[in-house]
Protein backbone atom coordinates (compact mmCIF):
# COMPACT_ATOMS: atom_id res chain seq x y z
CA UNK A 1 0.00 0.00 0.00
CA UNK A 2 3.29 2.86 -0.17
CA UNK A 3 1.91 3.62 -3.30
CA UNK A 4 -1.33 5.14 -1.80
CA UNK A 5 -0.61 8.46 -1.31
CA UNK A 6 -0.98 10.24 2.28
CA UNK A 7 -3.59 13.30 2.93
CA UNK A 8 -0.63 15.07 3.37
CA UNK A 9 1.21 14.04 0.26
CA UNK A 10 -1.82 14.80 -1.45
CA UNK A 11 -2.42 18.30 0.08
CA UNK A 12 1.41 19.04 -0.97
CA UNK A 13 1.11 18.46 -4.45
CA UNK A 14 -2.24 20.63 -4.76
CA UNK A 15 -0.07 23.56 -3.07
CA UNK A 16 2.64 23.21 -5.82
CA UNK A 17 0.11 23.02 -8.76
CA UNK A 18 -1.25 26.23 -6.93
CA UNK A 19 2.25 27.94 -6.65
CA UNK A 20 3.24 27.46 -10.24
CA UNK A 21 5.81 24.33 -9.71
CA UNK A 22 4.13 22.11 -12.09
CA UNK A 23 2.98 23.09 -15.42
CA UNK A 24 0.09 20.72 -16.10
CA UNK A 25 0.60 21.14 -20.20
CA UNK A 26 4.11 19.90 -19.71
CA UNK A 27 2.82 16.89 -18.31
CA UNK A 28 0.77 15.88 -20.87
CA UNK A 29 2.70 17.21 -23.95
CA UNK A 30 5.51 14.78 -22.38
CA UNK A 31 2.60 11.69 -22.12
CA UNK A 32 1.60 12.73 -25.95
CA UNK A 33 5.20 12.37 -26.93
CA UNK A 34 5.22 8.52 -25.26
CA UNK A 35 2.78 7.65 -27.61
CA UNK A 36 3.79 8.46 -30.98
CA UNK A 37 5.69 6.18 -32.68
CA UNK A 38 8.81 6.77 -35.01
CA UNK A 39 8.56 5.72 -38.83
CA UNK A 40 10.42 4.69 -41.42
CA UNK A 41 9.47 5.84 -44.32
CA UNK A 42 11.81 4.07 -46.56
CA UNK A 43 10.94 0.80 -45.22
CA UNK A 44 6.62 1.54 -45.27
CA UNK A 45 4.09 -0.96 -44.08
CA UNK A 46 2.96 -2.98 -46.86
CA UNK A 47 0.83 -6.08 -45.09
CA UNK A 48 -2.06 -4.15 -43.22
CA UNK A 49 -2.73 -5.75 -39.56
CA UNK A 50 -5.98 -7.28 -41.86
CA UNK A 51 -3.33 -9.15 -43.62
CA UNK A 52 -1.53 -10.45 -41.16
CA UNK A 53 -4.85 -11.36 -39.51
CA UNK A 54 -5.25 -13.65 -42.33
CA UNK A 55 -2.09 -14.78 -42.85
CA UNK A 56 -2.00 -16.05 -39.32
CA UNK A 57 -5.93 -18.37 -40.05
CA UNK A 58 -4.33 -19.66 -43.04
CA UNK A 59 -1.09 -20.62 -41.19
CA UNK A 60 -2.90 -21.76 -37.84
CA UNK A 61 -4.79 -24.28 -40.13
CA UNK A 62 -1.35 -24.85 -41.40
CA UNK A 63 0.38 -25.51 -38.28
CA UNK A 64 -2.27 -28.39 -37.37
CA UNK A 65 -2.04 -29.99 -40.79
CA UNK A 66 1.90 -30.32 -40.04
CA UNK A 67 1.48 -31.37 -36.49
CA UNK A 68 -0.80 -34.28 -37.70
CA UNK A 69 1.38 -35.05 -40.86
CA UNK A 70 4.51 -34.90 -38.30
CA UNK A 71 3.39 -37.22 -35.59
CA UNK A 72 2.33 -39.84 -38.35
CA UNK A 73 5.82 -39.19 -39.95
CA UNK A 74 7.99 -39.49 -37.10
CA UNK A 75 6.15 -42.04 -34.96
CA UNK A 76 6.12 -39.51 -32.06
CA UNK A 77 4.07 -36.64 -30.51
CA UNK A 78 4.66 -33.72 -32.39
CA UNK A 79 3.17 -30.43 -31.92
CA UNK A 80 3.49 -27.15 -34.17
CA UNK A 81 2.03 -24.02 -32.82
CA UNK A 82 2.15 -20.28 -34.30
CA UNK A 83 4.21 -18.55 -32.14
CA UNK A 84 3.79 -14.51 -34.16
CA UNK A 85 3.40 -12.94 -37.66
CA UNK A 86 4.64 -9.91 -38.57
CA UNK A 87 5.83 -7.62 -41.41
CA UNK A 88 9.65 -6.67 -41.80
CA UNK A 89 12.48 -6.00 -43.83
CA UNK A 90 13.94 -8.73 -45.95
CA UNK A 91 17.27 -7.56 -44.96
CA UNK A 92 16.32 -8.47 -41.36
CA UNK A 93 15.38 -11.56 -41.88
CA UNK A 94 18.64 -12.68 -43.33
CA UNK A 95 20.87 -10.72 -40.85
CA UNK A 96 18.78 -12.91 -37.95
CA UNK A 97 19.70 -15.89 -39.33
CA UNK A 98 23.00 -17.81 -37.97
CA UNK A 99 24.84 -20.31 -39.76
CA UNK A 100 24.58 -23.21 -40.25
CA UNK A 101 21.14 -23.33 -40.82
CA UNK A 102 18.50 -25.20 -43.17
CA UNK A 103 17.09 -23.04 -45.98
CA UNK A 104 14.61 -24.34 -48.54
CA UNK A 105 13.41 -21.97 -51.09
CA UNK A 106 10.70 -22.54 -53.58
CA UNK A 107 8.19 -21.33 -55.60
CA UNK A 108 4.52 -20.22 -55.20
CA UNK A 109 3.19 -20.74 -58.29
CA UNK A 110 1.32 -19.70 -60.20
CA UNK A 111 2.77 -16.83 -58.07
CA UNK A 112 5.90 -14.93 -59.03
CA UNK A 113 8.55 -15.09 -56.27
CA UNK A 114 10.12 -17.43 -53.82
CA UNK A 115 9.17 -18.24 -50.52
CA UNK A 116 11.46 -19.44 -47.72
CA UNK A 117 10.97 -21.88 -45.33
CA UNK A 118 13.92 -21.78 -42.26
CA UNK A 119 14.38 -24.62 -40.03
CA UNK A 120 16.47 -23.93 -37.06
CA UNK A 121 19.35 -26.39 -36.41
CA UNK A 122 17.81 -27.84 -32.77
CA UNK A 123 14.66 -28.72 -34.43
CA UNK A 124 16.87 -30.16 -38.20
CA UNK A 125 18.68 -32.28 -36.00
CA UNK A 126 16.12 -33.49 -33.90
CA UNK A 127 13.92 -34.77 -37.50
CA UNK A 128 17.30 -36.42 -38.55
CA UNK A 129 17.75 -37.89 -35.77
CA UNK A 130 14.42 -39.40 -35.65
CA UNK A 131 14.44 -40.47 -38.92
CA UNK A 132 17.57 -42.60 -38.59
CA UNK A 133 15.89 -44.30 -35.33
CA UNK A 134 16.31 -42.41 -32.66
CA UNK A 135 14.44 -40.56 -30.36
CA UNK A 136 14.29 -37.20 -31.81
CA UNK A 137 17.02 -35.54 -29.46
CA UNK A 138 19.07 -32.65 -31.25
CA UNK A 139 23.19 -33.29 -30.89
CA UNK A 140 23.23 -29.29 -29.30
CA UNK A 141 26.81 -28.97 -30.94
CA UNK A 142 26.65 -26.56 -33.96
CA UNK A 143 27.96 -28.21 -37.14
CA UNK A 144 27.21 -28.34 -40.86
CA UNK A 145 25.02 -31.05 -42.56
CA UNK A 146 25.95 -33.66 -44.32
CA UNK A 147 24.82 -34.64 -47.78
CA UNK A 148 22.58 -37.39 -46.28
CA UNK A 149 21.20 -35.04 -43.60
CA UNK A 150 20.14 -32.45 -46.18
CA UNK A 151 18.57 -35.50 -48.27
CA UNK A 152 16.68 -36.56 -45.34
CA UNK A 153 15.30 -32.74 -44.56
CA UNK A 154 14.17 -32.64 -48.16
CA UNK A 155 12.43 -35.21 -48.01
CA UNK A 156 10.49 -34.05 -45.25
CA UNK A 157 10.31 -30.52 -46.31
CA UNK A 158 8.66 -31.31 -49.66
CA UNK A 159 5.79 -33.32 -47.56
CA UNK A 160 5.36 -29.51 -45.74
CA UNK A 161 5.23 -27.82 -49.11
CA UNK A 162 2.66 -30.46 -50.31
CA UNK A 163 0.45 -29.62 -47.10
CA UNK A 164 0.66 -26.09 -47.40
CA UNK A 165 -1.76 -26.54 -50.29
CA UNK A 166 -4.81 -26.93 -48.43
CA UNK A 167 -5.04 -24.08 -46.17
CA UNK A 168 -4.62 -21.96 -49.15
CA UNK A 169 -6.77 -23.08 -51.38
CA UNK A 170 -9.81 -20.92 -50.35
CA UNK A 171 -7.58 -18.08 -51.42
CA UNK A 172 -5.81 -19.23 -54.41
CA UNK A 173 -4.67 -22.52 -55.24
CA UNK A 174 -1.52 -22.69 -55.36
CA UNK A 175 1.73 -25.45 -56.83
CA UNK A 176 4.53 -24.67 -54.35
CA UNK A 177 8.01 -27.33 -55.46
CA UNK A 178 11.31 -26.69 -53.82
CA UNK A 179 14.02 -25.55 -55.62
CA UNK A 180 17.03 -25.84 -53.62
CA UNK A 181 18.61 -26.22 -50.01
CA UNK A 182 21.02 -23.75 -48.66
CA UNK A 183 22.73 -23.66 -45.56
CA UNK A 184 24.16 -20.85 -45.13
CA UNK A 185 22.32 -17.01 -45.38
CA UNK A 186 24.39 -15.40 -48.00
CA UNK A 187 23.44 -17.59 -50.24
CA UNK A 188 19.56 -16.47 -49.94
CA UNK A 189 19.76 -12.85 -51.18
CA UNK A 190 16.36 -13.18 -53.41
CA UNK A 191 15.18 -9.54 -52.70
CA UNK A 192 16.73 -6.56 -52.14
CA UNK A 193 17.05 -5.46 -48.60
CA UNK A 194 14.09 -2.94 -48.25
CA UNK A 195 12.04 -5.60 -49.76
CA UNK A 196 9.00 -6.18 -47.18
CA UNK A 197 8.26 -10.06 -46.54
CA UNK A 198 5.72 -11.14 -43.88
CA UNK A 199 7.45 -13.97 -41.32
CA UNK A 200 5.03 -16.11 -39.83
CA UNK A 201 6.87 -17.63 -37.49
CA UNK A 202 6.08 -21.61 -35.38
CA UNK A 203 7.10 -22.98 -32.79
CA UNK A 204 7.52 -26.21 -33.15
CA UNK A 205 8.19 -29.55 -29.93
CA UNK A 206 9.23 -33.12 -30.87
CA UNK A 207 9.21 -35.19 -27.58
CA UNK A 208 11.13 -32.79 -25.33
CA UNK A 209 12.69 -30.65 -28.19
CA UNK A 210 11.63 -27.07 -28.98
CA UNK A 211 13.01 -24.59 -31.72
CA UNK A 212 11.61 -22.39 -34.18
CA UNK A 213 10.27 -22.84 -37.49
CA UNK A 214 9.75 -19.82 -40.52
CA UNK A 215 7.88 -19.44 -43.43
CA UNK A 216 9.45 -15.82 -45.25
CA UNK A 217 6.72 -14.89 -47.73
CA UNK A 218 7.53 -12.12 -49.77
CA UNK A 219 4.82 -8.86 -50.33
CA UNK A 220 5.70 -8.91 -53.80
CA UNK A 221 5.09 -12.62 -54.02
CA UNK A 222 1.43 -12.37 -52.55
CA UNK A 223 0.64 -8.47 -54.17
CA UNK A 224 -1.83 -9.71 -56.97
CA UNK A 225 -3.91 -11.89 -54.71
CA UNK A 226 -3.46 -9.11 -51.44
CA UNK A 227 -7.39 -7.83 -51.62
CA UNK A 228 -8.24 -11.68 -50.84
CA UNK A 229 -6.18 -11.31 -47.31
CA UNK A 230 -9.01 -9.07 -46.13
CA UNK A 231 -11.79 -10.39 -43.57
CA UNK A 232 -14.68 -8.97 -46.48
CA UNK A 233 -13.42 -12.23 -48.77
CA UNK A 234 -12.94 -14.22 -45.67
CA UNK A 235 -16.65 -13.55 -44.97
CA UNK A 236 -18.08 -14.18 -48.35
CA UNK A 237 -15.61 -17.20 -48.52
CA UNK A 238 -17.05 -18.20 -45.27
CA UNK A 239 -20.78 -17.87 -46.04
CA UNK A 240 -19.96 -19.50 -49.47
CA UNK A 241 -19.12 -22.85 -47.36
CA UNK A 242 -21.51 -22.73 -44.42
CA UNK A 243 -24.11 -22.77 -47.65
CA UNK A 244 -22.82 -25.78 -49.63
CA UNK A 245 -21.67 -27.36 -45.79
CA UNK A 246 -25.75 -26.88 -45.10
CA UNK A 247 -26.43 -28.01 -48.06
CA UNK A 248 -25.06 -31.60 -47.65
CA UNK A 249 -25.94 -31.96 -44.11
CA UNK A 250 -29.48 -30.79 -45.73
CA UNK A 251 -29.33 -33.75 -48.54
CA UNK A 252 -27.21 -36.83 -46.13
CA UNK A 253 -30.12 -35.91 -43.35
CA UNK A 254 -32.73 -36.05 -46.17
CA UNK A 255 -30.91 -39.40 -47.62
CA UNK A 256 -31.85 -41.39 -44.23
CA UNK A 257 -35.50 -40.08 -43.73
CA UNK A 258 -37.69 -43.09 -44.09
CA UNK A 259 -41.12 -42.80 -46.77
CA UNK A 260 -43.84 -44.92 -47.01
CA UNK A 261 -43.87 -46.90 -50.46
CA UNK A 262 -46.87 -49.13 -51.39
CA UNK A 263 -47.86 -50.86 -54.38
CA UNK A 264 -51.95 -51.18 -55.71
CA UNK A 265 -52.63 -54.27 -56.61
CA UNK A 266 -55.98 -53.15 -58.03
CA UNK A 267 -59.43 -51.27 -57.72
CA UNK A 268 -63.31 -51.93 -58.53
CA UNK A 269 -66.45 -50.58 -56.84
CA UNK A 270 -68.87 -52.49 -55.10
CA UNK A 271 -72.24 -51.22 -53.50
CA UNK A 272 -73.18 -50.76 -50.15
CA UNK A 273 -74.60 -53.95 -49.53
CA UNK A 274 -71.91 -56.05 -51.17
CA UNK A 275 -69.40 -54.26 -49.15
CA UNK A 276 -71.96 -55.35 -46.33
CA UNK A 277 -72.70 -59.06 -47.45
CA UNK A 278 -68.39 -59.24 -47.57
CA UNK A 279 -67.44 -62.54 -45.83
CA UNK A 280 -64.26 -64.57 -45.59
CA UNK A 281 -64.10 -66.12 -49.05
CA UNK A 282 -65.16 -63.75 -51.05
CA UNK A 283 -63.41 -62.56 -54.30
CA UNK A 284 -63.38 -59.13 -55.30
CA UNK A 285 -62.72 -58.76 -58.73
CA UNK A 286 -60.20 -55.81 -59.67
CA UNK A 287 -59.45 -53.74 -62.74
CA UNK A 288 -55.74 -55.31 -63.31
CA UNK A 289 -55.38 -58.41 -65.41
CA UNK A 290 -52.78 -60.82 -63.91
CA UNK A 291 -50.18 -59.46 -66.65
CA UNK A 292 -51.07 -56.34 -66.06
CA UNK A 293 -48.61 -53.63 -64.50
CA UNK A 294 -48.81 -52.18 -61.09
CA UNK A 295 -48.75 -48.82 -59.54
CA UNK A 296 -45.77 -48.34 -57.15
CA UNK A 297 -46.54 -44.63 -54.86
CA UNK A 298 -43.76 -43.08 -52.97
CA UNK A 299 -46.23 -41.57 -50.10
CA UNK A 300 -49.39 -40.38 -52.44
CA UNK A 301 -47.57 -40.13 -55.78
CA UNK A 302 -46.79 -42.68 -58.77
CA UNK A 303 -43.00 -43.14 -59.06
CA UNK A 304 -42.90 -46.22 -60.69
CA UNK A 305 -44.64 -49.24 -62.59
CA UNK A 306 -43.58 -52.60 -61.69
CA UNK A 307 -44.92 -56.74 -61.84
CA UNK A 308 -45.65 -58.98 -58.73
CA UNK A 309 -43.49 -61.72 -58.56
CA UNK A 310 -42.02 -64.15 -55.46
CA UNK A 311 -38.50 -63.60 -53.63
CA UNK A 312 -36.96 -65.61 -50.77
CA UNK A 313 -40.58 -66.87 -50.32
CA UNK A 314 -41.50 -63.48 -49.69
CA UNK A 315 -44.04 -61.47 -52.21
CA UNK A 316 -42.58 -58.53 -54.00
CA UNK A 317 -42.96 -56.00 -56.83
CA UNK A 318 -39.96 -55.65 -59.69
CA UNK A 319 -39.89 -52.51 -60.63
CA UNK A 320 -40.13 -52.02 -64.83
CA UNK A 321 -40.48 -48.51 -65.73
CA UNK A 322 -39.72 -45.03 -63.80
CA UNK A 323 -42.13 -42.10 -63.97
CA UNK A 324 -41.31 -39.00 -64.70
CA UNK A 325 -42.53 -35.84 -63.82
CA UNK A 326 -45.87 -35.22 -66.25
CA UNK A 327 -46.15 -38.89 -67.00
CA UNK A 328 -48.36 -39.41 -64.25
Amino acid sequence: MSEVLTQAEIDELLKALDGGEFNIQEIQSANDEKRVKNHDFRRPSKFSKEHLRALRSIHENYARLATNFLTAYLRTLTQVDVVEIESLAYTDFISSISDPAILAIANFLPLEGNIIFEISTDIAFALIDRLLGGKGVASGKKRNFTEIEIVLIEKIIIQLLNIIKEPWKDIMPIHPSLERIETSAQFVQLYSPNEIVALITFNVKINDTEGMFNICIPYITVEPIILKLSSKYWFSSFEKQTDEKLKEIVASEIEKTNVPVSVILGKTNITVKDLIDLQTGDVLLLDNNVNSELNILVGNLIKFRGKPGIKKNKIGVKITSVIKKGDE
